[in-house]
């Protein structure tokens, strides 16, 4: 059942009625017959069948306000930080109403009897920050995070501020990183203005801010394979600085940066919490870091044992916008590469004091978050066409046709660029490993054999060896130690390597071993 059946306080043998301020609850007895106080337990119940319907999301029990904004409470939660849990509502009605607090007894045996009663409540997706309408493809909405919970729907025929409906509309859930937005605010001379606001603030450079606005346009399509953005520049840019103002632009301006996971639990945690993950001085990449993150931005799932349970399991689910600072982008992954962003931050020439530079962008966030809102309004109803327009897919091709979209609206180059991104990105990884970095050189060089080259994985280390001066070095420093290593580094960036016009065929066995051969072919 939806609800739980409507507490009948009119049958009921004794009514509580509201004590005046500084009085005792009184009771009415309409039966001539004094009878003692109702349980609180009671009082509490009722108090949670008729304020609030019930829903469960991935099984676990939420309670949706009847008369106030659409944002689900958690049932079995003693506190949460985002919009309270259903606990704290009870106690906050009952005190309000009677002037007293309820014990915690009573509201634990309340809870734990609501609990019971919506066990047949519908499984209902509830949205964090950003969500589809469920009428209508082209339409998204965004939470500002405020306790009214006023939203942003935005359609292609336009944005507006408004409540959705608890009935009709997304649910929301929220938690301490969904922090309060500004309302939005419509720049009088359109979303040019806003983006010029947005330039002296977060100071890319002329060819990446395309690619800046995009990103954050990507993040507020609720199911969008995204790019992971990372800040570029030389140092003293303010890398760290311009990443919480980006992720500030929809997180709100005190989002954080946080430090690397130590786990797959802790990153399975953290971004689930929160609509953007940003993770700061990201010097080193573990490899299970590197796959983690490629899943995060296409979708993923943390599944782990429930609390107090034997044979049940906890599902958190999430695909999110990501965004890193401090990374070497040569020691990273080729999948991971394929999924990357480069936003490259221009040199600072004039400083600013913290509190200038902070109270400049919180003065500009509604008229930067109303210009995203615009284009936003512009992309999604040009996307379709876009989306027939472009020739070319590269691997992120949902976020390519977001960009061809916003080029198509503003008459920007940001796809131009991001082409030249991946071009770059595929030259990092090659040279982040010196076999790949040998083999490229070899390639193209006068030594490589017109009609290509064909060996065992031994004679091709030995032919990289001998011509690549940088080998020697490689050896001690990240060189494959056996030929299995060595075929197993190539398959992993095979396809850096076609995107640099260097084939590898798959083997062929005979008596000499298993043999492969290397070709040039048209770049990718």
């Amino acid at each position: 059942m939806t609800t739980p059946p409507p507490y009948d306080a009119e049958a009921a043998v004794l009514r509580l009625v509201p004590a005046p301020r500084g009085e005792a609850v009184r009771h009415e007895e309409p039966r001539g017959k004094r009878e003692s106080q109702p349980p609180q337990v009671e009082v509490l119940r009722h108090i949670g069948q008729n304020d609030f319907r019930y829903v469960r999301s991935s099984g676990d029990p939420y309670a949706v306000c009847l008369d106030g904004p659409a944002v689900a409470v958690p049932l079995r939660a003693k506190a949460h930080s985002g919009s309270g849990s259903l606990r704290e509502h009870l106690m906050r009605t009952y005190l309000a109403t009677f002037q007293r607090t309820p014990s915690q007894t009573a509201l634990t045996d309340a809870v734990s009897a609501l609990d019971a009663l919506s066990y047949d409540a519908p499984e209902t997706d509830l949205w964090l920050r950003v969500a589809p309408d469920p009428y209508a493809d082209d339409v998204t909405w965004l939470d500002l995070g405020r306790p009214d919970g006023q939203s942003v729907r935005i359609a292609p025929d336009g944005w507006t501020v408004t409540s959705p409906d608890p009935a009709e509309g997304p649910i929301w859930r929220r938690s301490k990183l969904i922090r309060p937005l500004p309302l939005p605010v419509r720049a009088s001379g359109g979303w040019r203005a806003g983006m010029e606001a947005f330039a002296e603030i977060l100071p890319f450079t002329e060819a990446t801010l395309p690619l800046a606005v995009a990103w954050v346009l990507a993040a507020l399509r609720p199911s969008l394979p995204r790019p992971i953005a990372y800040l570029t520049g030389e140092q003293g840019t303010g890398k760290s600085t311009s990443g919480k103002m980006l992720i500030g632009l929809l997180d709100g301006a005190n989002a954080p940066l946080r430090q690397a996971p130590e786990n797959l639990k802790d990153l399975g945690v953290t971004t689930a919490a929160g609509w953007t993950l940003a993770l700061d001085n990201l010097s080193t990449m573990p490899g299970w870091l590197s796959d983690a993150l490629c899943r995060v931005v296409t979708g993923d799932a943390l599944v782990s044992r429930a609390l107090y349970s034997d044979d049940d399991v906890s599902v958190l689910s999430y695909q999110r916008p990501v965004l890193l600072t401090g990374i070497d982008v040569g020691a990273v992954r080729n999948d991971l590469a394929e999924r990357m962003l480069p936003l490259e931050l221009a040199p600072i020439t004039r400083r600013r004091t913290t509190a200038d530079l902070w109270g400049k962008y919180q003065q500009a966030h509604p008229e930067i978050l109303g210009a995203v809102l615009d284009l936003a309004v512009a992309v999604w109803a040009d996307l379709p066409a876009a989306s027939r327009d472009l020739a070319h897919r590269p691997r992120m091709a949902d976020f390519a046709e977001l960009l061809h979209a916003l080029d198509r609206v503003t008459g920007w180059q940001g796809l131009r660029t991001f082409y030249g991104t991946q071009d770059v990105l595929v030259d990092s990884v090659l040279e982040g490993q010196p076999v790949t970095a040998a083999l490229r050189d070899w390639v193209d060089s006068a030594s490589f054999p017109p009609d290509g080259w064909t060996g065992t994985m031994t004679d091709l280390n030995n032919a990289l060896l001998n011509v690549s001066s940088s080998a020697q070095y490689g050896i001690r420093e990240g060189w494959p130690r056996t030929p299995a290593a060595l075929s197993a580094r190539l398959k992993a960036t095979a396809p850096a390597l076609r995107a640099r016009g260097i084939h590898i065929s798959p083997p062929t066995s005979n008596k000499n071993g298993r043999k492969y051969t290397i070709t040039r072919v048209a770049p990718d």
